[in-house]
Formats: structure tokens, sequence, C-alpha cells
């Protein structure tokens, strides 16, 4: 049986717009076959979704003001020389001030960091009534209409009638963190709703004794590019060494999370190597770091032939950033390239706190340099470029160690510039610390993270805290020394 369909009735005729008189199947005007309807338009499904004017008598609809990019003149810091400790050469680090010091106008303290990389400077300009939200609004039972999320086409998975079926997917893999019920396939998306899964490297913790680290994406970037590493071992006298290893990708080049994941493991995996075979820590610092280069390194290397599909691929080398700390017997020892830092926070938070690291950058070189002071350093539009770096494209690898003994306990913040764009001095950072993360390393790591986001995360958000015990009969303290 074929399917008839009734042909439709013509308000005004097609040839000359006069409305034709009932039954007719021609115009009596211009003659027009009236049968010859054409046919109708393409369906559309969908339409311009518009803000509906706001009820008369009401005010219209504030939005946030956008955030800005600012570039601050940081607030002073501690030097280095703040503790008792060496460079790489073995020389007093305070001879090195006093160099600097000679080639830099007064008043101007070298080593003074900015925050670097490809990334922007601190973020500020937002109303103190905007709460920055991450946005990847999850569907909240009940309240749909301020989740954020679409209605689902199909009936909600969550009701009684579905719970039997919610049950299935759990006994054979993972279940989507939305619906609660849809098997999530293997590109990370959920078969029922849809909706994306959080990634692994999201946000991420560990603790391991007394060290801890936490890494977060941060509010405004899709992936976390930072990664860190931190393990302990023991000494050939047995006394345990503790390493902590922090890397930030850089944004600009490709792959950065995974430049930063090899790096951290890397050099990782190189302190625990040569720490229990009496390698100096320093030295093994050192080695770590080459290491790593390495490692982020291969990154960059391709098959035969695929640079002929992409020509410039290797001006866009996977490149990060390191620092890290070891605490082994009575010494600190930190290590960096680039613009992560490492802080000393005493127990005592009335003594002075101390930056033990120098950012690989634009400004911090000019100021070292004595051509710029601070204020012209960073007000300059590359204040905030890096000068070192891991990987391929990296002009030369220098790696930076420096060796310190604190002579009190403490507490050793190592971090990316996702946290301290948010608390730039040594005091800053101090402030943020909470009184308790000497003895709960993990929630004062949780605090740091969460000291971020509330500032606007606008970078991902990477920091390891270790505690540090010296023995009691330690007097003095060279933290004193300013």
């Amino acid at each position: 049986m074929s399917q008839s369909h009734q042909q439709p009735a013509l308000s005004q005729c097609p040839g000359c717009a006069e409305p034709p008189a009932a039954g007719d199947l021609f115009c009596g005007v211009c003659g027009y076959d009236l049968s010859a309807v054409p046919g109708r338009t393409g369906d559309r499904p969908t339409m311009a979704i518009t803000v509906p004017p706001a009820a008369s008598g009401s005010e219209a609809v504030r939005w946030p003001a956008a955030e800005t990019d600012s570039s601050d003149v940081p607030a002073p810091v501690h030097r280095p020389s703040d503790l008792p400790g060496t460079d790489s050469g073995g020389r007093p680090l305070a001879e090195q001030e006093q160099e600097k010091e000679q080639v830099q106008e007064p008043g101007v303290a070298a080593g003074q960091g900015a925050p670097a990389g490809p990334g922007p400077g601190p973020v500020g300009g937002a109303e103190p009534s905007a709460v920055p939200v991450r946005h990847d609004d999850r569907a909240v039972p009940g309240g749909a209409e301020h989740s954020g999320d679409f209605a689902l086409a199909a009936p909600d998975p969550r009701t009684a009638e579905h719970a039997a079926a919610a049950a299935a997917p759990a006994a054979g893999g993972k279940v989507c963190v939305a619906c609660r019920s849809g098997r999530v396939d293997p590109d990370g998306y959920c078969e029922n709703c849809g909706h994306a899964q959080p990634r692994e490297r999201d946000h991420m913790e560990q603790e391991l004794g007394s060290v801890a680290a936490v890494s977060d994406r941060g509010l405004r970037h899709h992936r976390n590019e930072d990664s860190f590493a931190v393990s302990s071992t023991a000494l050939p006298d047995g006394s345990p060494a503790v390493v902590a290893i922090v890397c930030d990708g850089v944004s600009s080049a490709s792959r950065p999370d995974e430049a930063s994941a090899a790096a951290a493991n890397a050099a990782n995996e190189s302190l625990l190597e040569s720490l229990p075979r009496g390698t100096h820590p320093q030295q093994a610092m050192h080695e770590a770091i080459v290491a790593a280069s390495e490692a982020v390194n291969a990154l960059a290397q391709e098959p035969a032939g695929a640079m002929e599909h992409d020509a410039h691929r290797h001006q866009n080398a996977p490149a990060c950033t390191l620092v890290g700390a070891v605490m082994a017997g009575e010494l600190l020892i930190v290590g960096w390239v680039g613009d992560s830092r490492v802080y000393w926070v005493p127990e005592d938070r009335s003594r002075p706190t101390a930056r033990l690291t120098e950012d690989d950058s634009w400004a911090a070189q000019m100021v070292a340099a004595g051509l710029m002071n601070e204020a012209e350093a960073y007000a300059d539009e590359r204040a905030h470029a890096i000068t070192g770096w891991l990987g391929a494209d990296a002009y030369e690898l220098e790696p930076h160690t420096a060796a310190f003994k604190p002579d009190r306990p403490g507490l050793v913040v190592v971090c990316t510039d996702g946290l301290w764009n948010y608390a730039e001095s040594a005091e800053e950072m101090a402030a943020a610390v909470p009184a308790d993360a000497q003895e709960h390393p993990l929630r004062g790591a949780q605090v740091l993270v969460g000291h971020a986001l509330d500032g606007g995360g606008h970078d991902n958000v990477t920091v390891a805290l270790l505690p540090f015990a010296v023995r009691p009969q330690g007097a003095g303290s060279a933290c004193e020394t300013v």
C-alpha cells in the first residue's frame, strides 16, 4: 500500500500573489498552474538561542568583569645567601651576592624572580565578589537547571527504574561520574550521556612518609601540564634521603605534559640510583637534571620521514622547567632550570624566610646585570620570558645547584609558578603555608593549591612540601643574616 500526500492549500498564487478561488486548479488572473506547488523548504531543527530581555522593572544582568593579566612589580624577597650554602663550583653563595651587588644599582635586589614561562603573569582585575569556578560542572540530581548540563534525551538513568542497570557497567569497567551508570569508552567519554571524564592528571596527590605533593589542573587550562615525583632512599651509611622533583611543561611547546612527566621521572630515577652509591647529593642533583634533559630531548626525535609532513616540528620541541630538592643528612640540596622555585619556611615563623632559587627569566637577567632596575624590568613585555628550560631547542643546558645547611627545623616548599604567582615573596609564601604543615605536609600542600585556585587558578598548580628536621644541639641561625 502506498502513501498519498494531501495537496497543501495555497493562500495566494505563486505567480501573481492574488488569492485563488476555492477549488481552482489554475489562477483566474494569470493562469498559473496551482497544482505545481513548490516543495517544502528544508527542515531547520535548530535556531539561535538568544538571552531573553529582562523583566520589566528589573535591572539588566551584570556579568562579572573579565579578568586580565597584570605585570605588577613583585615584592622583595630574601636571597639564597640567607642560608649557608655553596654553589655548583663550591663557592659560598654570599660571595656571589657580593659580586652581583657591585654591578647593580643601589637598592636593587639581585635575582628577583619573575613569573616567567609562556603563561601569563599574575591575574588581577576581577571583582571581589566573583568566585572562580571550574567550567566542567557536573549534573546535580534535582538541580539540572543550575548545573549547566543539557537535559538528557533518554530517561534519567539516576531514577529508580534504572537503578538495576546502573550496577552493570560497574562490574565491567569504569562508571561515568556524571550519570553514574554509563560505561566510559577508551576515549574517556560516557557512552550513555557523552560526558567527558576527568583525566588522571587533572588532580594528583601523593604522600610518602614526611614528604607530600599535590598537582592540579587549575581553573583555566584544559589539561594539567605539570608533573612531580617524590621518593625516598638510603645513603651508604643508612641515613635517609628524601627527594622531590617538580616540573612545569612549556605551554607554547608541543606535548608539554609529556615533557614534564618524562623529566620528573628521569630526574627521580637518576637520584635514586646515584644517592645510594655514595655520590655527593649536589653532584647527584646535577646529574639528575642532565638525565631529565636527555629524556625531554628524546621526545623530539621523530621516525624517518615524519619531518616531511611538518617541516617546522623541530622548532617546537617538547620543553619544560624543573626544580628539585634533596634532603640528605644535614644538607638541603636544590637544583633547577627555569622559573619554578624553592622556598625555605622556618618552623618558628618569627624567623626570616628565604627563596633559595633564582629564576631563569629575562627580567631577572636584566636586573642581575644592572641594565635595568626592578620597576623597569618587570614593566617590560618580555619580563616573563624564560631564558632556561629543558628541551631539544634549548640554547644551552645550564643546571643550577646549591647546597644549604639549615641549623633549625623548617619546611621546604618546591613549586611551579602556578602557586608562587599568588605568593611571590618569601614572606607571602610563609603566610600562605598553614601552621601545621610541618606535621601534616599533605594537608599543607592541599591548602597551598587551594590558595592558588582561590586567587584565580590561571595556571596549573603543583607543590611539594618537605619538612626539614635538625639535631637539637644546633644553635643560632644563618637565616638571621640578611
